[in-house]
């Protein structure tokens, strides 16, 4: 067996074990709060965009979900009084997914615990120089396998996923 040992091979198994296990230490805080990581990525999402709102392509764009898919899942936030969906002024077919004063709220709710969980587990073990080159090295990886992830913020545009 050739190639056994690529260091290739290390760097995806240590990324899916580092995802995995940050993925478990969330789950508490947004559960408690009544959130799934898909609710908590929207609400932080819409929190830290200009306005605190994005089109909903923009936000499909950002959380890899279809239009279908971030669709219910603005649907639920919106139920919950999370979420308000607006229409555009100037497109019809274009609507907006705005963050609520209760979705501020929620967020606010949540992020002293999830800031904790991030220093404990990840940005507490780094010094500012290394913090500095792991956030280097992400937006790296995340601008070719996600080159969309800062649509409707960056002011790029990215194709519409269905």
């Amino acid at each position: 067996m050739t190639h056994i040992d690529d260091p290739r091979l290390t760097a995806m198994g240590l990324l899916a074990e580092v995802h995995a296990g940050v993925t478990a230490r969330m789950q508490p805080v947004f559960g408690a709060a009544g959130l799934s990581e898909i609710d908590f990525e929207t609400l932080i999402r819409l929190g830290r965009s200009p306005q605190q709102r994005l089109r909903m392509t923009d936000l499909s764009a950002q959380t890899g979900l279809s239009t279908s898919g971030v669709t219910r899942v603005v649907d639920r936030l919106e139920r919950d009084g999370l979420v308000r969906r607006k229409g555009c002024d100037t497109d019809r077919r274009a609507s907006y997914a705005t963050l609520t004063d209760a979705g501020r709220d929620k967020l606010q709710e949540v992020l002293p615990r999830h800031l904790a969980d991030i220093d404990d587990i990840l940005t507490g073990m780094l010094d500012s120089a290394e913090l500095e080159s792991f956030l280097a090295t992400l937006r790296k990886i995340r601008d070719v396998v996600r080159p969309c992830a800062t649509a409707g913020v960056s002011g790029g545009e990215c194709p519409v996923q269905t």
